[in-house]
């Protein structure tokens, strides 16, 4: 039985699924940083926005409720600060309700090494949500 050349087929195989791990690990730590950049911008702007209290109604009623307009306001201008906003692949998203925030960051990553390896251009979507709070100091 003639074996030559068959060590050029395991390099080969071993070279791909090298340059797979390798791709896999760039790719995957490029996500997790861009995931952690933008939980960072969605903690600070849900904490702007948690800041937008109703005062009167604080005052008169004594119950913390946040102003919708306050907050979204206050949300973006953290979001422009951070410069951010032109990055997202979407609108962010200011959901308020009652006494809380949330804050809805996406942005979209291209692979670069796996899309070698896998069929298609897709680049891959992160997306963060952050919910802030707002309560009294008694």
């Amino acid at each position: 039985m003639n074996e030559r050349g068959s060590i050029t087929f395991w390099v080969l195989g071993l070279a791909v699924a090298v340059l797979f791990l390798g791709g896999l690990s760039v790719d995957l730590w490029r996500v997790m940083s861009e995931r952690r950049e933008l939980a960072a911008v969605a903690d600070s702007a849900a904490a702007a926005g948690a800041s937008a209290l109703d005062v009167d109604h604080w005052r008169n009623a004594g119950e913390v409720r946040l102003l919708a307009d306050g907050a979204t306001a206050l949300a973006g201008r953290v979001i422009a600060q951070h410069g951010v906003a032109s990055e997202l692949s979407e609108p962010f998203g200011v959901s308020v309700s009652g006494d809380s925030v949330q804050i809805t960051l996406t942005r979209e990553v291209d692979l670069t090494l796996l899309r070698i390896l896998m069929l298609g251009d897709d680049p891959l979507a992160v997306r963060v949500i952050s919910t802030a709070r707002a309560a009294p100091s008694r």
